[in-house]
């Protein structure tokens, strides 16, 4: 692929999405630096998240859509890093959308691309009041660096992207020598190690492969750990409309009273990042230039040290249907709307564990690309002090399951012990008619095939669905089970699942048979058996 497109954007935007998801939790383990609060990971996951939410469905300009996705990395950016992330993305994308040939500039898709990792680099040292070698600056002018070197060689778009990704996985590797407290820790950077995650998903679009980043384990640390290095005990972030020409005094006043320092925006809207001893003085030197909001204050040793909770506790479901709403909601469960074509973002997740004001939250993702964003809710939440367990429900039916030995009346760890094993203990399977052609885990489908799906894969191809239903309720009753629990969905014929309760109770008289109206779209039948 030699063009950059809107629809390059989005697969980039997805693939990243889906591998820092995939990577979030090792990047989280690496950071030590500026301050080791083991949320790196989580942060650059939510700003991309933030970024891919923002990125509007439907036909767009390629002007359009960085625009959106600019500044949906801007006002989603957390922690350092992701501020630091959200300015790559935004410079990137503004001066690729100036010289890319659809403009009428002289520039290659490949020089442009280079042009534009190098002006991203540029523009985030600048965002930084005080930058420092050895992060995930050091990585970005790395990988600036080897883009340049490849389109000055004429290099195809492909191979530029190679080099970058290829220099920022070098510089990855150095940065445990270039700042002491890595060092010591025994890891490289955590933002440069997002970063090469971040490039490397590019590479994979471009090339059309998909390019596996690894990062990097820890190595044998040298020296104290970094666990005991000092600095301000507060973080502080904010969006502030201010005018541009204000930003550098009011960046060089933020280096005075702290560290950390990083202010990237621009037209008058500015995300501000600080660690500080002094919130106030922070906040009182945006209201001195403009107007702060969606302030945020994270204490250091809160999110070091979390107190035990009071005895409430709430738990949240994402959902996918109405009648599977209801059903989680009369068993006392806070809803989410999720299912097909319709992925709940962490934002969402965050946004119901605040509205509940409990100490204590469980969540069911109920779906297998749910729990990934599941955990990073969580890991956020618990920055705030929150005690959080996610459950890994893989379907609907397991949250079922698990909600109903729900008691808010245990132990928080009784409680998630029993959630888990009763969504552990129960099979899940489903019918669905085939909108496409396509290659499956049981051969070729064509359009109108009935599949029948045995924990979470596509178990077998029929040309009926009742014959699929009951094929699938065999399998899953093959390996044992007291309790069969089908979910009928919104379209689904009645008879269908007559004729499943029918063949259970003649086939298996042991079994007991309940049946739930839950209203998901595109499955007829969720099935599971305990």
């Amino acid at each position: 692929m030699e063009e950059l497109t809107v629809d390059v954007l989005r697969a980039w935007a997805r693939t990243a999405l889906a591998d820092l998801a995939r990577a979030r939790t090792e990047i989280d383990e690496l950071n030590v630096y500026p301050v080791p609060d083991g949320d790196t990971g989580t942060n650059l996951y939510l700003t991309w998240e933030a970024a891919c939410d923002a990125l509007p469905k439907g036909e767009l300009t390629f002007t359009e859509a960085i625009q959106a996705f600019g500044r949906g990395a801007l006002l989603g950016a957390r922690g350092n890093s992701g501020v630091i992330t959200s300015q790559l993305i935004r410079a990137c994308g503004l001066r690729l959308d100036e010289n890319l040939p659809h403009h009428d500039s002289r520039m290659s898709e490949a020089a442009a691309f280079a042009d534009a990792l190098k002006y991203a680099a540029d523009a985030a040292y600048g965002a930084v009041a005080q930058p420092v070698e050895g992060t995930m600056l050091t990585v970005a002018r790395a990988a600036a660096t080897g883009a340049m070197t490849a389109a000055n060689d004429g290099k195809t778009l492909a191979d530029v992207c190679l080099a970058a990704v290829a220099s920022a996985r070098q510089a990855l590797t150095r940065t445990t020598e270039q700042l002491d407290v890595l060092r010591r820790a025994g890891v490289v950077d955590a933002g440069g190690a997002g970063l090469v995650v971040i490039l490397g998903a590019m590479e994979s679009v471009l090339t059309g492969q998909h390019v596996r980043v690894d990062v990097p384990a820890r190595v044998e640390p040298q020296g104290e750990s970094a666990e005991s290095q000092d600095g301000p005990a507060y973080e502080v972030m904010y969006l502030l409309d201010a005018p541009d020409d204000k930003i550098g005094d009011f960046r060089q006043a933020l280096a005075a009273l702290g560290d950390s320092v990083v202010v990237v925006g621009g037209d008058a809207l500015w995300n501000v990042h600080v660690h500080t001893d002094d919130v106030g003085a922070a906040i009182e030197h945006g209201i001195d230039i403009g107007r702060p909001h969606r302030i945020r204050v994270t204490h250091f040793d809160d999110q070091a040290h979390h107190h035990e909770p009071a005895p409430s506790r709430a738990v949240i479901a994402v959902v996918a249907g109405d009648g599977l709403a209801g059903l989680f909601t009369e068993a006392g469960a806070r809803i989410i709307r999720g299912g097909p074509g319709r992925r709940c973002s962490t934002g969402e997740l965050l946004q119901a564990i605040e509205q509940s004001q409990a100490p204590e939250i469980v969540i069911l993702p109920n779906d297998q690309d749910s729990i990934a964003v599941a955990e990073a809710a969580a890991t956020a939440a618990r920055q705030d002090g929150i005690r959080v367990a996610v459950i890994p429900t893989r379907a609907q039916v397991q949250g079922l399951a698990a909600i109903a030995v729900h008691d808010p009346d245990r132990s928080f760890d009784d409680d998630v012990v029993h959630l888990s094993a009763a969504a552990g203990q129960t099979r899940h399977g489903a019918v669905t008619i085939a909108v496409k052609d396509a290659w499956t885990m049981a051969g070729r489908c064509r359009i109108g095939d009935a599949l029948g799906v045995v924990d979470g894969d596509f178990a077998l191809i029929t040309g009926d669905l009742e014959e699929a239903a009951l094929e699938v309720v065999d399998r899953l009753l093959g390996g044992g089970g007291e309790l069969l629990t089908i979910v009928t969905g919104r379209d689904a014929d009645p008879a269908l699942a007559d004729a499943v309760e029918r063949h259970v109770r003649r086939q298996r008289k042991d079994v007991d048979v309940v049946v739930y109206d839950g209203g998901q779209d595109r499955y007829p039948l969720l099935i599971g058996v305990e």
